[in-house]
């Protein structure tokens, strides 16, 4: 996606990225919605992961040419891979909960990308941070 490997190495995306699965599985658990499984938590967070941040980027430096494959990888993130693993595992659950999951998941693929746009490490971050409130 035009990010280099070292970015998803960092340690603080990896730590958030790893939180944020924690939170899927246990919502999976505690709400036993009908389209809330493990394995789609694992699929859509780790599509988010890696197409967020560029999607985002994509974006904010206006790099049109890029719009139409940004559009579609945020499509696939967000609905998509979701469409696609429960028409094969349970097309009532797609049915049922289609439209609902459609507003969240694009919420928490913004704020995702948002999280992880940053690019460096959480020393540079906070320097930057402090230098930008300084002013």
């Amino acid at each position: 996606m035009g990010l280099p490997l070292s970015e998803y190495c960092r340690p603080w995306k990896l730590l958030t990225l790893a939180g944020g699965i924690a939170l899927l599985v246990a919502g999976a658990f505690y709400y036993r919605a009908p389209d809330w499984d493990i394995p789609i938590s694992l699929i859509m967070a780790t599509l988010t992961y890696v197409t967020a941040p560029w999607s985002l980027r994509v974006i904010l430096e206006r790099r049109w040419k890029l719009w139409p494959a940004m559009l579609f990888v945020t499509w696939f993130s967000v609905d998509g891979c979701y469409w696609l693993y429960w028409h094969y595992r349970s097309p009532v659950a797609l049915h049922l909960m289609r439209d609902a999951n459609l507003p969240a998941s694009l919420s928490l693929y913004g704020l995702c990308g948002v999280l992880w746009l940053y690019r460096g490490n959480l020393r540079e971050l906070s320097a930057g941070l402090r230098q930008h409130i300084d002013k």
